[in-house]
């Protein structure tokens, strides 16, 4: 099996890079492609051809219209896209049916599952508090004990409040790109000491499960 996951920004690609082939096993293959921002559906679903700059989900008719063209002789499950994405402010419900209205709006379908991080992708990180702890020993107990897993509370700023002197009240003084190079940090180091089969967020153990289960041939 091959999977083409589609993710936001790079640091949900220094994540996805480091932890999948720990999902899916060295037997299946993946890709992990980075997009500039999540971005909004197009009104027009199924615009197959137009380019709408680099964010993911302006490109999604477009992509996934791509992809099923590229994958209509692997309709046997020899390949699948795996859309990752944040949920943000979004009701996860509706922000869900719109992801499959637009799926089944293209003309040529891959076989394709959405998986959502609640409510941004450093809930996965802090789904796994003992990795947290090793790669960044200093860690606030006490931050990181606080914490309920997938809760909508402002996601980035607990792990920065829990890792980092001063917290996000003084990273948000810096420039947005730092904010953006400080994720790649912790997705990059956090990452090498997570183990999979322990992490407690619930949306990381449904992106988890749509891999297995397809990595083994299963319907969902």
């Amino acid at each position: 099996m091959h999977f083409e996951i589609l993710v936001e920004d790079i640091s949900g690609k220094k994540l996805l890079d480091a932890i999948v082939p720990g999902i899916i096993g060295a037997e299946h293959s993946f890709r992990v492609i980075a997009y500039r921002g999540v971005g909004h559906l197009p009104k027009g679903l199924n615009s197959a051809g137009e380019i709408h700059g680099r964010a993911l989900l302006n490109n999604l008719p477009r992509l996934l219209n791509g992809y099923g063209n590229t994958y209509r002789s692997e309709a046997n499950g020899n390949a699948a896209v795996i859309v990752v994405c944040d949920l943000d402010d979004k009701c996860l419900k509706a922000f869900r049916e719109e992801l499959l209205q637009m799926l089944a709006a293209c003309r040529q379908k891959p076989v394709t599952r959405f998986c959502i991080a609640v409510e941004e992708m450093e809930a996965w990180l802090l789904g796994d508090k003992p990795a947290v702890k090793k790669a960044y020993p200093k860690a606030k107990n006490d931050i990181l004990g606080s914490y309920e897993n997938d809760s909508i509370c402002g996601t980035w700023e607990k792990l920065a409040d829990a890792v980092l002197p001063g917290g996000s009240r003084r990273l948000k003084t810096q420039p947005w790109h730092e904010i953006g190079l400080q994720k790649n940090d912790w997705a990059e180091k956090i990452s090498a000491y997570m183990k999979v089969d322990k992490n407690k967020s619930p949306s990381f153990a449904y992106f988890k499960k749509q891999l297995q289960t397809l990595a083994v041939g299963e319907s969902n």
